[in-house]
């Protein structure tokens, strides 16, 4: 299978486009068989972008939401009122009892974190819901959504001032709702995550590990925007060990984690805003 990956909107962009920036991700992702939204950004300027692009949305088939942070799931209003498309929407069986983030702040002042839209709003709206409940869901031949990752590393641990609110308290979260895109290529798998929260090694440890499959690219964020040198280091590790060929990741990445993936050289290229992979 031969795909066409674009990134609708990231955290940065090249100096020359003319394309919108912001925080938060959103790519689409067009196969042979379908079309896929993975993730929204922070609001719809993805649709702006999309539309400079030349990409258009009214062909969705299927929308993928990573993780409930507002950053890739504040734009699911403006393609819902705007495009007036009617994808498969799929999302985790946590995605909403855990979509009440919130991030400590150092005054203790907390940020809300997470989703402006409820399951109701969704129906409401025409959006068919998938929960994806096992481990491997195959939407379409080769595509697959990853969930319900399993610790396979000592040093990848949460964030600890995100938190999810239950009743009048926090407890720390998990993101027990994250899950990645994984398209079988001719070339090998192709990865798509939002954040990787849950830790960008795990993810693809268990990815490969359950596809039985060689992963050949990576796209998204790897949250490790304040990692130490250690976790970045281990990470380098886990992708040199896997044998991954292309590394395209930004985001939530953070600029001392980037320096140091570009020792990987011509493995490795900022995936930002307006930025197409085609395998």
């Amino acid at each position: 299978m031969s795909i066409k990956i674009t990134t609708l909107i990231e955290d940065s962009k090249n100096e020359e486009s003319e394309l919108i920036e912001e925080h938060g991700l959103s790519m689409f992702i067009n196969t042979p068989r379908c079309n896929i939204i993975f993730d929204t950004g922070a609001s719809g300027n993805f649709i702006k972008n999309a539309d400079k692009l030349n990409i258009d949305l009214h062909e969705t088939n299927y929308m993928i939401l990573s993780h409930a942070h507002y950053d890739h799931c504040g734009g699911v209003r403006s393609f819902i009122e705007n495009i007036k498309c009617y994808p498969e929407l799929y999302v985790s069986k946590n995605f909403f009892k855990n979509s009440n983030k919130f991030k400590i702040g150092k005054d203790r002042e907390n940020k809300y974190l997470g989703i402006d839209f409820d399951e109701k709003y969704l129906i409401d709206n025409g959006i068919p819901i998938n929960y994806v409940e096992e481990d491997i869901l195959e939407i379409e031949p080769n595509i697959f959504i990853v969930t319900n990752f399993k610790e396979d590393n000592s040093f990848e641990e949460f964030t600890s001032n995100m938190v999810i609110k239950k009743g009048e308290g926090y407890i720390l979260d998990k993101f027990k709702e994250e899950v990645a895109l994984a398209i079988d290529t001719y070339k090998g798998l192709v990865v798509l995550v939002g954040c990787s929260h849950v830790g960008i090694a795990n993810i693809l440890n268990n990815i490969s590990k359950r596809l039985n499959k060689r992963i050949y690219a990576v796209l998204g964020g790897t949250h490790l925007i304040k990692c130490d040198e250690n976790r970045i280091n281990k990470t380098i590790e886990a992708f040199n060990k896997l044998d991954i060929n292309i590394i395209g990741v930004s985001h939530c990445t953070g600029e001392f984690a980037t320096m140091k993936l570009e020792e990987l050289k011509d493995r490795f290229f900022l995936n930002n805003t307006g930025n197409i992979l085609e395998i």
